[in-house]
């Protein structure tokens, strides 16, 4: 298994990479803010607990609020938060944790890219660092976390009307954080990597071209 320092410098060099690449893309004539408001699910790694805590496979809700602003034609960023419910499976010892998160993002519309694709489907890409606010309930209430992240993910788009559009999006949310030390100090905690899978609604708040 790489080391979490190595996984570090890994995503470091993706995200210089990704952003030097994408300085030729020209102006766009009008710039688009657009507000993203989703639900769905988190799947929270098991290696976030310590033993004796093991989470459901599947957890409700996710909710994930966003801003985002595109200033070049494929190119924008996004400042969005993140929150999730887990509860404990029946094989576990009780607990809930709220984990929530926020990250600053980069976004890739690959649409005009993918010319097969319908008028209406849109397909955008975001990833970007960010960070992670782990808080149980309950009796392991003391025992909450925070550490830094990184996510990536990729948004399937239909559009409704010019200015709106539904939307999947399924994301990977890497935790950058070290072991409990103590053991016990994770107790009811989390701060592993999590998978959410959301369905939402994207709507501008400027001027729109081929909005997706």
């Amino acid at each position: 298994m790489p080391s979490k320092k190595s996984i570090r410098i890994t995503y470091l060099l993706f995200l210089f990479v990704f952003i030097t690449s994408l300085q030729s893309f020209g102006q766009r004539d009008t710039s688009i803010l657009k507000a993203q408001l989703a639900l769905g699910v988190n799947m929270p790694s098991s290696s976030g607990f310590v033993e004796g805590f093991e989470s459901k496979g599947v957890n409700f809700p996710t909710v994930n609020l966003g801003l985002q602003y595109m200033f070049k034609q494929q190119l924008g960023v996004k400042l969005d938060y993140g929150y999730n419910k887990i509860k404990s499976s029946d094989e576990s010892l009780d607990f809930e944790v709220n984990y929530s998160r926020i990250n600053a993002q980069f976004v890739y519309d690959a649409t005009s890219d993918l010319r097969f694709l319908p008028s209406h489907i849109g397909l955008v890409a975001h990833l970007g660092p960010g960070y992670s606010f782990s808080k149980p309930l309950n009796v392991y209430g003391n025992n909450d976390t925070s550490f830094f992240n990184s996510i990536v993910g990729l948004e399937l788009h239909y559009a409704v009307q010019e200015r709106m559009s539904f939307y999947l999006d399924t994301a990977y949310i890497f935790a950058f954080s070290d072991n409990f030390d103590p053991t016990t100090s994770g107790n009811g905690s989390f701060n592993g990597d999590m998978l959410t899978i959301t369905l939402g609604i994207s709507f501008s708040l400027s001027g729109c071209q081929t909005c997706n």
